[in-house]
């Protein structure tokens, strides 16, 4: 089930606000969020939810080792179950297909292998696990007791499929100590009704146009048609999964949670180590707190400091995918990660801001090609696409520069620097310049503001009862 069906925003979502409300008590309430967080998998996923109970009793059961135990044997047991549970379900197809690579070579018959099926959500289910066990080995907070309380952090619906990813030490004193009221409530249907508008009016629209052109290939395709389709693609991923995370945090506002920033305008990063403190930041904070840092971090020599930063990114590419498309592309990432620290930032500074924008989205939108792309070898062909022009090719950039197209283009590229904010600065201080009260210019805002959230959700609404295109490309990590 997604955010943006239409039985989710009709139907799913008023009934969870209504019992939740009704709740009198956090216990009461905890267990109603539970049971329709279960429905809500259930509806998508069918049968896996027995994997993800199976996964949850385990580690409600390890957590109280490690607190009893407090040995680096039941740690070590418990990330280790969690662990090859991803690896069964999410990479075991992976490796025996690589191993078959090389049997082959060997003139080996090859492993014959059923391809197991990817639990949605599963990579983000078991790293919150990972987070709660680690969390409560370093005594950076309790056991959990409840496994009620233990089922809602891992399963709670608004993060359960497709994140932001919440360390159990943010969220831990929530499950009992949270309100709600009507302040929040209205916080979290403005951030809702935000992140519904990204998603439907901006990255469903450019990610039809996406589709197709990656589907025609870079061999049809003119140069400005492939580069068309990379910025496409770019800021369609944004507005996707940002949305979403949009959502998310607006739905947990709703419920009483506050769930940390997910996004922070990546595109404006002045580099690639600025890049990953603005984008799916509950990623990056989680491998920095549970990877980079017990590898040694930055307290290790340089050399060392290099190797974990490329290992850190390495599984940062392999987390999104069992694709070696995926570790190619973190890999880059942990290359630029590394000739910055080695100098490049520096002097890249001298150049000034610009000079160091132009760098890193060029580095960002080159490595998306990877990201987007099936096979190596079309990442490959389709880079060689934007540098080399193409004689032959069928299509060209008008044939896909519709108004709708260039309209969310232009809106995107806006948005995706935070481009409507300065321009609302800079008009609030036209307007307290001029003659105009104070008063006046707040209350022309609030009306502002509120008539474009109803015409956003009205227009959102209609597009997906429509039956439009609606993808969510972060389902499949």
């Amino acid at each position: 089930m997604v955010f943006s069906s239409p039985f989710f925003l009709f139907f799913f979502l008023p009934v969870t606000l209504l019992l939740a409300y009704l709740s009198r008590n956090s216990k009461f309430r905890n267990a109603v969020l539970v049971i329709l967080s279960i429905l809500f998998y259930v509806f998508g996923e069918g049968e896996m939810i027995v994997l993800m109970m199976l996964s949850i009793t385990f580690n409600y059961f390890i957590g109280k080792w490690i607190d009893r135990s407090k040995t680096k044997t039941a740690i070590s047991v418990g990330v280790f179950v969690n662990l090859l549970l991803l690896v069964i379900f999410k990479y075991s197809s992976f490796v025996v297909e690589n191993i078959n690579y090389l049997l082959v070579d060997f003139h080996i018959d090859p492993i014959k292998f059923a391809k197991v099926k990817l639990p949605v959500g599963i990579s983000f289910y078991t790293f919150h696990s990972i987070s709660y066990l680690i969390d409560v080995y370093r005594k950076e907070n309790k056991v959990q007791k409840s496994f009620v309380d233990l089922t809602l952090y891992i399963s709670l619906f608004p993060q359960l499929v497709a994140g932001p990813i919440i360390r159990y030490k943010d969220i831990a004193y929530q499950f009992t100590g949270r309100f709600l009221n009507s302040a929040q409530f209205q916080l979290g249907i403005q951030r809702f009704i935000i992140g519904m508008g990204k998603k439907v009016i901006i990255a469903n629209s450019l990610g039809y146009t996406t589709d197709l052109l990656f589907d025609i290939g870079p061999a049809q395709l003119s140069t400005s048609a492939t580069w068309f389709a990379i910025i496409s693609y770019s800021l369609q991923l944004y507005f996707d999964f940002s949305g979403y995370s949009d959502m998310a945090i607006g739905l947990g506002k709703m419920l009483g949670f506050d769930f940390l920033e997910n996004f922070n305008f990546p595109y404006k990063a002045k580099s690639v180590r600025e890049f990953w403190q603005r984008w799916h930041i509950s990623l990056s904070n989680w491998f920095r707190d549970y990877l980079y840092i017990p590898m040694g971090g930055n307290r290790v020599s340089k050399s060392r400091v290099y190797f974990n930063l490329i290992f850190v990114f390495f599984v940062t590419g392999l987390w999104h995918g069992a694709s070696w498309n995926f570790v190619i592309w973190g890999l880059i990432h942990g290359f630029f990660m590394i000739i910055e620290r080695l100098g490049f930032e520096k002097f890249l500074r001298r150049g000034g801001n610009f000079i160091m924008h132009f760098y890193t989205i060029f580095v960002v939108v080159l490595a998306w090609v990877f990201f987007r792309s099936e096979t190596l070898e079309k990442s490959i062909t389709f880079i060689q696409s934007l540098f080399i022009y193409n004689k032959n090719s069928i299509y060209s950039i008008d044939m896909f520069l519709n108004r709708e197209n260039i309209f969310c283009c232009m809106l995107g590229l806006i948005l995706s620097v935070n481009g409507i904010n300065f321009m609302l600065k800079k008009t609030v201080q036209i307007l307290y310049q001029s003659t105009i009260s104070i008063q006046t210019v707040k209350s022309t805002f609030r009306t502002i503001k509120s008539v474009s959230l109803i015409l956003i959700f009205v227009y959102s609404a209609l597009s997906v009862v429509s039956g439009t295109y609606n993808p969510f490309i972060y389902f499949r990590f």
